[in-house]
């Protein structure tokens, strides 16, 4: 049986009916109509469906949208104002080649916030350690890693 929830997507609340063992992500792509996050592995593997929650990483793909209600939720769609205003991840993912596909990007630019926000001076054998939960099958990881780098350096200043 269908249940209505509210969830905060990006500082609005929107009003989804779930069934109980809906995914987070379910709920935000196919009741919300926010796609950015991506189905990947669907078991927490690869970090495709990445969002922020009340500040931290978390797999979508893991929690039951009935979970995060009351939590604040951050997608791809909120972390900037348009295109006029990129945050400074997807400004240094675009200015360093690190998006090919593109289907991990909206994910992995989540996850390096978050890891961002907790270590603002990360050194490379940090990152490369951070990152191992996040699958790229086109970059290699090299043009990622040179993203974080220049995005941390900008948001410090």
């Amino acid at each position: 049986m269908k249940q209505k929830i509210v969830l905060n997507l990006n500082g609005e609340d929107y009003e989804v009916f779930v069934l109980p063992d809906d995914t987070l992500l379910d709920a935000i792509r196919d009741r919300a109509g926010l796609t950015g996050c991506k189905h990947g592995c669907d078991d927490g593997k690869c970090g495709a469906c990445t969002v922020i929650m009340d500040g931290k990483a978390v797999r979508s793909c893991l929690m039951f949208a009935i979970s995060a209600q009351g939590k604040k939720i951050t997608t791809i769609e909120g972390l900037s104002k348009g295109t006029e205003s990129l945050h400074p991840i997807q400004k240094a993912f675009i200015e360093h080649g690190a998006i090919q596909c593109g289907f991990c990007t909206p994910g992995m630019i989540m996850f390096v916030k978050s890891y961002l926000d907790d270590n603002p001076q990360p050194t490379e054998d940090e990152i490369r350690n951070a990152l191992a939960g996040n699958i790229c099958r086109c970059t290699g990881y090299v043009k990622i890693i040179d993203a974080v780098k220049a995005a941390a350096e900008e948001m410090r200043q």
